[in-house]
């Protein structure tokens, strides 16, 4: 199957199979079903994405893991990414927007995000991201229903100009983390310190018990994605 071959009732059949199947059955059906060297994992190692690393490493630890480095992560969050790429032994192939953060901000000027967050995102996450995809027929990726409004119809496969795969997709917050546990699965210690949902350090806030996930990004604002998803 390919992102130009597959049928909508075949779309139909395979989410209605993994509805109730683990995340694992998802994960595999994307290593036997896409292209050899063409299929990838989008992660920026948050809980559901790690929850995708940690099945990959048992099913495919030769399939890429794309980390876009924006520049402006929270140090802890590049820390981990270091720990996790050690810890499993992942392929772990990082794009960012420039060779340094002064390197941006020197074309760009400083807080770019204050004067236009679109631009911001286009450049610090979108580009960067197409550069991941390129030759790319398959993409898996962390995204949940319950992650936010936006992604409350969200499909386990989805496809457009490539196979987008959410093996969590119908997971619970509570269910990653109870994977996260019983596994031993290495996370993010913002997590610890109130932090749900991990985006740029400068735009990133803590939640309460009473918020949903996402939250904490882009607070004071509608916004509710940084635009990757917005690739198809």
């Amino acid at each position: 199957m390919t992102a130009a071959t597959a049928g909508i009732e075949d779309v139909r059949r395979i989410n209605e199979r993994f509805e109730a199947a683990h995340p694992a059955d998802a994960i595999r059906w994307a290593v036997e079903n896409v292209t050899p060297g063409r299929l990838i994992v989008a992660s920026s190692f948050g809980p559901t994405g790690m929850v995708n690393l940690h099945l990959l490493a048992e099913i495919a630890p030769e399939v890429p893991v794309a980390f876009v480095d924006t520049l402006y992560h929270f140090p802890e969050t590049l820390e981990h990414a270091e720990r996790v790429k050690a810890h499993y032994g992942l392929d772990v192939r990082v794009y960012r927007p420039a060779p340094s953060r002064e390197a941006f901000e020197e074309k760009y000027g400083e807080q770019l995000w204050e004067r236009d967050l679109e631009l911001f995102h286009r450049l610090t996450r979108v580009e960067p991201m197409k550069r991941a995809l390129r030759g790319v027929e398959g993409w898996i990726t962390g995204r949940r229903r319950d992650q936010s409004d936006s992604r409350a119809n969200l499909a386990h496969v989805e496809i457009g100009d490539r196979i987008k795969i959410n093996p969590v997709a119908s997971w619970s917050a509570d269910e990653v983390w109870s994977f996260i546990r019983e596994n031993d699965v290495p996370y993010n210690p913002l997590h610890d310190l109130g932090y749900q949902s991990l985006g740029d350090q400068p735009l990133t806030t803590p939640v309460s018990e009473e918020e949903h996930e996402r939250a904490g990004r882009w607070r004071g604002t509608e916004r509710l994605e940084c635009g990757i998803h917005g690739l198809t």
